[in-house]
Formats: structure tokens, C-alpha cells, sequence
């Protein structure tokens, strides 16, 4: 069964940093396209980054240059550095990869993790 577990998310100040971190596990066989969206109170759940298998990256336009997506292919694994957070990108952010196990490829989602940006 495959999976996709989130960390990292938690409360900052802003200005400040957090990373986040995406580890994909189960019967893989191969990742494709890696994403990070987010859902924020009120709102629909909007991409904030994505990248492709080899190192496409496109941003939504209120990240870029403060949000850096990369991926680590051998650990199954997809980051999103977040630097000069704002108070408006509190929200829950999940991860989702297309990728193929036993059968697919499907989109898989992560469980979502809090990012909260307060003083």
C-alpha cells in the first residue's frame, strides 16, 4: 500500500523559515510529477509548487522566490522550503505525487500538515 507522510509543518513568525518534508512508501516502481498544495481556511486548496521527475520546478506567484521545491528520487522524497513567510500562507499543506505502484499510476495524497505563520 503506498503512502505519502508529511513533516514539518509547525508555527513560525513572520519572516521565518520552515521545511517541509514528503517521504513516499509502499510498493513503488516509479514517481512521476511531485506537488505541494494547501488549503487555507475559507479558501479552496491551491498548488503552491510542483516539480517533474527531472527537476522542472513552476510556483504559484505568491511563493515565488520565498518557496524553494526539490525532490530526492532515491529517498522517495519531496521537500518545500519555505523562506519570509507570511501570514497569509497559514494553511494546511499536503503533498501529492503521481506515481505508480502494483497498479497506476495514480495521484497519491499525503494527510496534510499545519503551517501556521503568527506573531
Amino acid at each position: 500500500q503506498v503512502q505519502l507522510v508529511e513533516s514539518g509543518g509547525g508555527l513560525v513568525q513572520p519572516g521565518g523559515s520552515l521545511r517541509l518534508s514528503c517521504a513516499a512508501s509502499g510498493s513503488i516502481f516509479s514517481i512521476y510529477h511531485m506537488a505541494w498544495y494547501r488549503h487555507a481556511p475559507g479558501k479552496q486548496r491551491d498548488l503552491v509548487a510542483s516539480i517533474t521527475t527531472v527537476g522542472i520546478t513552476n510556483y504559484a506567484d505568491s511563493v515565488k522566490g520565498r518557496f524553494t521545491i526539490s525532490r530526492d528520487n532515491a529517498k522517495k522524497t519531496v521537500y518545500l522550503q519555505m523562506n519570509s513567510l507570511k501570514p497569509e500562507d497559514t494553511a494546511i499543506y499536503y503533498c501529492n505525487a503521481n506515481l505508480a505502484g502494483l497498479v497506476g499510476p495514480y495521484d497519491y495524497w499525503g494527510q496534510g500538515t499545519q503551517v501556521t505563520v503568527s506573531s
